[in-house]
């Protein structure tokens, strides 16, 4: 009884799962899109923000967080994309934010950030991306070539020093 209980709990199971939304994304940054008026953060990566800046190996200070951008939309191209949300969604500006596993043609697109040094696994929700965030650092790919901070500190460090300045002001 318990094995024919959880056969059919497995099999309902896609049935309860949210529909995929499908078609031509506009890219936000590394690791969000826009799809269907629907802003989705790609599930399990975080890629450097627009604004943020890193060294190259030289030293030589490049737009990090707009060349993950760039890289996620060459890799896109004309590819239709397909997101299977993850979790629940939240309201971000007004508008509908989700967490999405997202795929052009058969590329997994937070694995290929991942892969290709553009974006850091989320290793609290997303082990599987471990394995390619790493083979991007062994082979020097992408923010790993130079030197970088990671961005969930980038965006602190940024709100602190907005927090300041705001300080600063009102005295």
């Amino acid at each position: 009884m318990l094995r024919l209980t959880s056969l059919l709990l497995l099999l309902a199971t896609p049935a309860f799962a949210a529909e995929p939304i499908t078609g031509q994304p506009t890219v936000i940054d590394g690791d969000t899109i826009e799809l269907q008026g629907r802003r989705i953060d790609l599930y399990g990566i975080d890629a450097p923000e627009a604004a943020q800046t890193c060294e190259t190996g030289a030293g030589t200070s490049y737009r990090c967080g707009q060349a993950a951008a760039a890289a996620l939309r060459q890799q896109i191209g004309n590819h239709t994309v397909a997101c299977e949300p993850q979790g629940s969604a939240t309201k971000d500006a007004a508008r509908e934010r989700l967490t999405a596993l997202c795929r052009a043609g058969n590329v997994d697109l937070s694995a290929w950030m991942a892969g290709h040094g553009h974006a850091l696994a989320v290793r609290q929700v997303a082990q599987g991306y471990v394995h390619q965030e790493r083979r991007a650092w062994a082979t020097r790919r992408g923010i790993w070539a130079g030197v970088f901070e990671e961005p969930a500190d980038w965006r602190q460090a940024q709100r602190r020093a907005k927090a300041l300045a705001s300080a600063q002001a009102g005295e």
